[in-house]
């Protein structure tokens, strides 16, 4: 498993998303519970997986209708690490914003 070289806001609301889940669960049930879009979500979920720290597969329920679903949820490593960045976040303040001086 890779260490994250770029950890958002939008990021952490995905593993917190998976580490919630007690099953896979889908983009679109990451997406509701998230309230971010497809744009952001799975774009985070691709460079998860890639790192390592999430797993996916195709639902395999075939008398589910609609199309088939792509299953998410954190690996075995990934979830404490998930949960060791998440505290780490929550326990340090926020890095301060640069000010935009205005010129003129």
């Amino acid at each position: 498993m890779e260490p994250l070289q770029r950890v958002t806001a939008p990021t952490c609301e995905v593993l917190q998303v998976l580490l919630d889940a007690d099953e896979p669960v889908w983009g679109l049930k990451i997406m509701s519970a998230s309230g971010r879009p497809s744009g952001t979500i799975y774009p985070i979920l691709d460079r998860l997986e890639r790192s390592g720290w999430v797993r996916s597969e195709w639902e395999a329920d075939d008398a589910r209708p609609g199309p088939r679903r792509r299953l998410y949820q954190l690996t075995d490593e990934g979830a404490p690490a998930a949960e060791a960045l998440l505290r780490a976040r929550a326990e340090s303040p926020p890095a301060p914003r640069p000010s935009r001086a205005r010129t003129g």
